[in-house]
Formats: C-alpha cells, sequence, structure tokens
C-alpha cells in the first residue's frame, strides 16, 4: 500500500489521458464558438449598419420601436450607448482613425456620452478592442507607427477569421 501522494499519481496517470481528451475537447469547443460568435457579431454589425443607413435615410417613422431599439443594441448596463457611438464613429469615417480622432468626433458628436468618461482615449480604445474581437473592427499602423482603427465593410468570412487571428498574435506580442 502506497503512500497518498503515490496513490493520487497512479490515479492521475491512469486518468489522464481520458481527462487530456475531456481538456481537448472542450478546447476545441470553445475556440469553434468563440469563432462562430465573431462571425455572427460581424454578421449583426453588418445588417445593423445597413439598418442605420436606412434609418438615415428613410427616417425612424419608417420603422418600429422594436426595431429601432435592435439597430441601436441591446442594453447591457454597460456603455452600450457609448459602444454605438464608437460604431457609429468609426463606420462613418471615409478614413481609418486613430484614437485621438475618434475621441474627438465623438466629443463633437456625443457630447452627453463621452462627459461620463474619466479618460476618454482609453474608453474608446477598449471599447475598439472589444469591436475587434467581434470583427467588425481592425487596427494596423499608419505611416507613422501609430495604431489606427477602421470598420470593416464586407470581407469574406475567411479573411474575417484571418484577420481575428492575426489581431489576437498581434495582442499577444504587445504584452
Amino acid at each position: 500500500m502506497g503512500t497518498i501522494a503515490t496513490q493520487n499519481a497512479a490515479a492521475d496517470d491512469s486518468a489522464s489521458p481520458h481527462v487530456l481528451e475531456v481538456i481537448r475537447s472542450a478546447e476545441r469547443e470553445l475556440r469553434e464558438l468563440l469563432q462562430k460568435r465573431g462571425e455572427i457579431m460581424r454578421r449583426i454589425g453588418n445588417v445593423r449598419h445597413l439598418l442605420s443607413g436606412l434609418v438615415s435615410l428613410f427616417g425612424e417613422s419608417a420603422f418600429d420601436a422594436q426595431l429601432l431599439s435592435a439597430i441601436e443594441g441591446g442594453s447591457s448596463g454597460r456603455q452600450s450607448g457609448f459602444t454605438r457611438a464608437c460604431r457609429i464613429v468609426l463606420m462613418e469615417s471615409s478614413r481609418p482613425l486613430r484614437t485621438r480622432e475618434a475621441s474627438e468626433e465623438l466629443q463633437r458628436r456625443f457630447p452627453e456620452l463621452v462627459g461620463r468618461h474619466k479618460d476618454l482615449a482609453a474608453s474608446v480604445t477598449t471599447v475598439f478592442h472589444r469591436l475587434t474581437r467581434y470583427s467588425e473592427a481592425r487596427y494596423f499602423l499608419d505611416a507613422h507607427g501609430v495604431r489606427v482603427w477602421e470598420w470593416i465593410r464586407e470581407l469574406e468570412t475567411k479573411d474575417a477569421q484571418q484577420l481575428a487571428h492575426e489581431t489576437e498574435r498581434s495582442d499577444q506580442r504587445e504584452i
């Protein structure tokens, strides 16, 4: 009869292949679900963008209140209006924006939302990173080596997936 440590080690050795397979399976499933979530969030963003344009073209009276609410996004209790404003600024920009430029545009167009943020640039960057994870936006360095952000128009799903992986790798290098 061995010690408790020896018995635990023996149990761990006999269970390891099964435990490892469960872990691998769960990890694969999580990766697949996260990938699907990114694709779905991108599609939702594209449809919201389309509907937002239609609202601008035809006015809010052509849409019911429930659809208008869905276009603006759900209320998660955290800065949903701010996220929406950041989306609008990126969507409507004709060129990639620096964080400072996006912050200035938010101050100009959404002053009521901007006042809630102690560090506007940090809040904008946080939202832009989230939009990147959702495959709605992307970032890269401009000619001066400064990070700029742009809305992802219509990309093929494969391109969006590749972009998400590149962004993930880039984020890991920054840490």
